[in-house]
């Protein structure tokens, strides 16, 4: 089986549904000719032509504008904005176009359409290059959220998106796009050609949205994370010795309600985990469905790791970034009540 890193699997994810399907379409800022900024598009407008997978002018709202146009006309736009951050411009298109054209045109229409954007911190990107900002799409009725944690999931789980006859935002955690990052920033990055999640299989296959994964199992504490923040939740439990059960989300909406049930109500105890800023972050909503649905299993109030309530620093990236010693002693903490 091949192994490759995520911006591989996610080429490779355009490239089979491109061959399948002569409906999908690729573009954005640069993504053409120049392939991306993180070449996550490379090689695809030589192999499928200028009308397939072709350059935007550096307009995020132009940009989703259109594709909810060509979506509604039939197309499969699969779309990238080049950071997370620049998708502001473009929200309204997102939340009043997108996400709201099956239901009021009372299902005549619908918009099969991903929107592409890494997120997320660790690459000293500053305050306009690190927002993880999910939690604004989770909010929005009308779309999908996914957050892929390796490149195996990341392939399946694009197919499946392009496959959705509904809109979904695709956030792709850039500081593991060439390696799984355990949140130790002065250690050697270790490739995904040495992680059995880089072993990616050829040709099609589906990711199903809305199915959680268990990485790690345990009996005393469940940990809930997602992107990057599976591997810093993985990295904690091994260093604290706490026998932690890690799930990774994978889609945040629809969200796997069931295997977080499951896990909490084996274990007692839950530790949410995300990059992103704490107050109405999407670990709010994690932790209220806990104690809705596992109230009588709780041993421990559930507990939250994640940035804090600031821009996201650029001189203080790892005071900002959620690491294995952070979520470390969480998970200790939350043993001891």
């Amino acid at each position: 089986m091949p192994s490759r890193s995520m911006i591989e699997a996610i080429r490779d994810a355009m490239d089979v549904m491109m061959a399948r399907d002569g409906d999908v379409v690729v573009f954005g800022e640069d993504v053409g000719f120049f392939g991306g900024v993180f070449r996550a598009t490379q090689g695809l407008q030589a192999k499928y032509g200028k009308t397939r997978c072709f350059d935007a002018p550096i307009s995020e709202l132009g940009i989703v504008g259109a594709a909810v146009g060509m979506a509604a006309y039939g197309l499969k736009p699969c779309i990238e904005i080049q950071f997370a951050d620049y998708m502001y411009p473009a929200y309204d298109q997102i939340v009043s176009e997108a996400a709201r054209l099956r239901y009021r045109s009372n299902g005549q229409f619908t918009c099969p359409m991903v929107i592409r954007m890494p997120a997320g911190g660790g690459i000293f990107g500053g305050q306009t290059h690190s927002q993880s900002p999910e939690a604004l799409f989770t909010h929005v009725c009308g779309l999908k959220t996914v957050v892929p944690s390796n490149p195996v999931d990341a392939k399946g789980l694009l197919i499946a998106a392009i496959e959705d006859p509904d809109p979904v935002i695709f956030l792709e955690p850039k500081r593991i796009y060439n390696g799984p990052f355990d949140g130790h920033h002065d250690r050697p990055v270790v490739p995904w050609s040495k992680h059995e999640l880089g072993e990616v299989p050829d040709g099609h296959y589906a990711v199903p949205l809305g199915k959680a994964a268990v990485r790690r199992t345990g009996a005393d504490v469940t940990v809930l994370a997602y992107g990057t923040m599976v591997h810093v939740a993985l990295a904690a439990a091994e260093e604290t010795g706490v026998d932690a059960e890690v799930i990774d989300l994978r889609t945040l909406v629809p969200l796997d309600l069931d295997a977080i049930t499951a896990s909490v109500g084996k274990t007692g105890r839950c530790v949410i985990v995300h990059e992103a800023t704490q107050t109405s972050g999407f670990g709010a909503e994690l932790s209220a469905l806990v104690q809705e649905t596992c109230f009588y299993h709780l041993e421990a109030p559930v507990a939250r790791v994640t940035g804090w309530d600031t821009p996201y620093p650029h001189a203080q990236e790892w005071d900002y970034f959620p690491g294995p010693a952070r979520v470390g002693r969480a998970l200790l903490e939350t043993m001891e009540q």
